[in-house]
């Protein structure tokens, strides 16, 4: 098959495009508004004490406690293509559903394919998807157990992963403290690369960058971690860099980001600038826009800011005297890690963002 025929087929050439590629990655999620008005709606369940972390937390995944040293962790993604090449498209869901493991402090164990693709089409792209999936799955120290797939009109692939934890050692997204420092690992931006990329706005070098990030584990960002006094984690992914920040808050503090200490892709504010902006990242503006306070932030950098990262990085909270040895370990592994903000007695806002 050709390059074209290829692209043709796999829904990124031509009329396709309508079919496969409405909205790829993590831009594609529900709105947090809409899903915590679904989720507080649900009938109460019987109460079990050894779930420690269920969907009430807005945590990053479930965790169950089956002994005093074992709990496992519990987590699902998928989501439509949006980079062209099937085999890329697979690594960059698989390492995004991977990730909520390691935004547990969690160890990935087994993991199963979910998968949605239009029989009719050709079989050697799914094919491709899956093996880019299970290199992923194979690079986080995991076991592909299985999975489940349907015929459906529109390609979708991720995974159901499981993982295994200390429950004296969880990672919990709201568990920050104030005068914490918030250190984040990856650069934003990808959600308005990936979308200017898809009608060609976006030259190669940038999007290929944007794709390295994507596909880079945050397994590695994890066990760097585990040599410091972490008090809570989440990665970044749907909801945006201050959308999952806001969940960090938690209602009961508040935080200073640095915006110039924000590491991005420096072509992403230009594409903001051109307004080629997700419809994902104005979903996290009308969630979470009238908690945060803009101090003179250019267009382009809030925008970035609500931008829905795809397999985005870890953010972390941890005691100030250990956040500057924390950033130099993440950078000896390659990481943009940075210093982006700390957590502050709780004010009007949650969230100020100066420069």
């Amino acid at each position: 098959m050709s390059y074209n025929n290829l692209k043709i087929a796999y829904g990124l050439g031509g009329n396709m495009d309508k079919l496969y590629c409405k909205g790829g990655g993590c831009t594609a999620k529900l709105g947090a508004g809409i899903l915590s008005h679904i989720l507080e709606r649900l009938p109460e369940q019987n109460f079990d004490k050894n779930l420690i972390v269920g969907f009430d937390s807005k945590d990053d995944a479930a965790v169950y406690k089956l002994s005093d040293d074992i709990a496992f962790v519990q987590t699902l993604d998928f989501f439509p293509p949006m980079v062209e090449d099937p085999y890329t498209f697979g690594q960059i869901a698989a390492t995004n559903a991977l990730s909520d493991v390691y935004a547990m402090g969690g160890e990935v164990k087994t993991a199963l394919n979910i998968v949605c693709f239009p029989q009719s089409s050709d079989l050697n792209i799914l094919g491709e998807i899956m093996r880019g999936g299970l290199e992923k799955v194979k690079e986080a120290g995991g076991v592909l157990a299985g999975g489940h797939s349907i015929d459906d009109t529109d390609v979708k692939y991720g995974l159901s992963v499981t993982g295994v934890v200390n429950p004296k050692k969880i990672y919990s997204n709201n568990t920050g403290k104030v005068k914490d420092k918030l250190i984040f690992t990856k650069k934003l931006g990808v959600g308005i690369i990936c979308t200017a990329a898809r009608i060609g706005e976006c030259d190669e070098k940038t999007l290929n960058e944007a794709i390295e990030s994507m596909t880079t584990l945050n397994k590695y960002a994890c066990e760097v971690s585990k040599n410091y006094d972490i008090h809570a984690c989440t990665d970044v992914t749907g909801f945006g860099f201050l959308g999952h920040l806001l969940e960090m808050m938690d209602n009961d503090k508040s935080c200073v980001i640095y915006a110039d200490k924000v590491p991005v892709f420096e072509e992403a504010k230009a594409l903001a600038d051109e307004f080629l902006i997700t419809a994902g990242g104005q979903r996290n503006r009308n969630h979470v826009g009238e908690k945060v306070f803009f101090d003179n932030i250019p267009f382009s950098m809030e925008e970035i800011l609500f931008d829905p990262q795809t397999s985005g990085g870890l953010m972390f909270a941890v005691s100030a005297d250990e956040a500057d040895s924390l950033v130099e370990e993440l950078k000896k592994i390659n990481l943009p890690a940075s210093i982006v903000g700390e957590i502050i007695e709780k004010t009007d806002v949650a969230i100020k963002v100066v420069k």
